[in-house]
This record gives structure tokens, sequence and C-alpha cells, in this order.
């Protein structure tokens, strides 16, 4: 631990506890943008998603079989079933993407998506069909991000959100999620990533202050027009990933 601890700075370190805090209340509050929201800023810490992936994959394990654990009756395992049928694919297709692909073309990747995120939650632009195809290329394309950053909820969230109630959403989200990255984690091992368990073990306390505070945010949202709360985020999404990408290209 004390190396992981020696490889950052002060600052650098008091950042990434604050980003954890901030993507555990996002993962509860919401239901899903964890990663979407804190992997870019992780990624202005350090360039190299191999590092926070694993971590960020324990911690949704974790605090998700915590919130099912009292929930596990809000799940719709019809559309659980459905979705992973469409997903499963593409999302190993992706894993085997995230091995592949050089670190800084992954890392704009990352931050791109988060710019388009962005920009449809600034101008409040939700993603959706009434079309099952274009449902399942959303499936396919989110599966996909998924696998090779774990950004790919948002297009998997825009089609569960149309088949479940509001109050089934983050549940049924939640057992979508543990199924990917189990999958993910595995792959992990399989290819002797280190999954840097000690540090997810120190990081714990502080996405849990975020969990918490995420599960009485959650309440708030179910029952209240959230639109003001997504134009904030989107807004931060596009200035986060405008310094990374500037910040790539320019090295």
């Amino acid at each position: 631990m004390q190396e992981i601890i020696n490889q950052f700075s002060t600052l650098q370190l008091i950042s990434i506890v604050l980003i954890f805090i901030w993507t555990g209340f996002v993962r509860t509050g919401i239901g899903f943008g964890g990663a979407a929201l804190g992997l870019p800023l992780l990624l202005l810490v350090d360039g190299n998603p191999l590092f926070f992936l694993p971590i960020i994959g324990a911690h949704l394990l974790f605090f998700t079989s915590l919130t099912l654990s009292s929930r596990i009756h809000n799940v719709n395992w019809s559309v659980v079933g459905s979705v992973m049928a469409v997903i499963i694919i593409p999302k190993f297709i992706g894993i085997l993407g995230l091995f592949s692909l050089p670190t800084h073309i992954l890392t704009i990747m990352v931050f791109l998506i988060t710019l388009f995120y962005g920009l449809t939650w600034l101008f409040n632009y939700t993603i959706s069909s009434q079309s099952k195809w274009v449902d399942g290329f959303l499936l396919v394309l989110g599966g996909y991000v998924s696998g090779t950053s774990l950004v790919g909820a948002p297009l998997i969230a825009a089609v569960v959100m149309r088949y479940v109630k509001k109050t089934e959403l983050r549940e049924t989200l939640f057992i979508l999620w543990f199924i990917l990255v189990f999958f993910k984690m595995g792959t992990f091992v399989a290819y002797d990533v280190p999954l840097n368990w000690q540090a997810a073990l120190w990081l714990l306390p502080f996405a849990a202050i975020g969990h918490f505070a995420g599960l009485k945010a959650h309440e708030y949202l179910v029952h209240s027009d959230s639109t003001v709360f997504h134009r904030v985020l989107g807004l931060g999404l596009i200035v986060v990933s405008s310094i990374g990408l500037v910040k790539i290209i320019g090295s």
C-alpha cells in the first residue's frame, strides 16, 4: 500500500479521495455513471486507466451487493435477461480491445465519450428510441464501451429505463453492472492485471461516504425533476473532458 501512496503526490491523493467520494455518490444516487463521471476525473490525475478500473470495479461489486441485499425485489429480471442476451458478446469484444488498444487511444476514447454524454445532459437531450433496432444498437455500443472502459452505462441505461418502472430502474441496472463487472474483473485476473486491492480497500471508506449520501439523493431524485441536476453534471463533464483532450493532444 505504501508503494501506491508513494507514487502520488499529496495533492493527487486528495484528488483521488474526493473523486471516489463523488463516484460513490453518483453510482448510488442515479443508479449509473460512477465510472462515466469518475474515470475522466481520475485520468486527469493519472493517465493509466488500467490502474483505476479494477478499483472502480471492486467498489461497484461491493456497493451494488450492499444495496441489492435489501432491494432485490425491485429487480426486473425479465429485462435483465433480455439486455444481457444482446450485450454479452460486444462486452467481451470490448474487453479484448481494452488490452489491445494503446493507453493514449483508450484515454482519448473515454474523454470523447464523456464529452458526448456531457453535451446530451447539458442540452437535456435524452438518448432514447421507439425502435427495437435502435435499442439493440445502443445496447451493443454500450456493451462494447463498457468492455473497454466501463463508461457505457448511460447508453445501456437509456434502453433499460424504457422497459422498467422508475422505482425498479436503479436495482435492475445494479444487477446488470454486477454481472458485467464480474466478467471484467475475471478477465483482469486472467490477464494478470493488478487488481490494486490494497488501494481499493484504502479508498473504500471514502466511497462509502458518497454511497450513503447517494442513498438519500436517490430518494429525492425518484420523486422529483432531475433536469437541473443532469445539466450541471453535463457542464462538468464537458469541462473535464475538454481539459483531458487538450492535455493529451498537447503532450
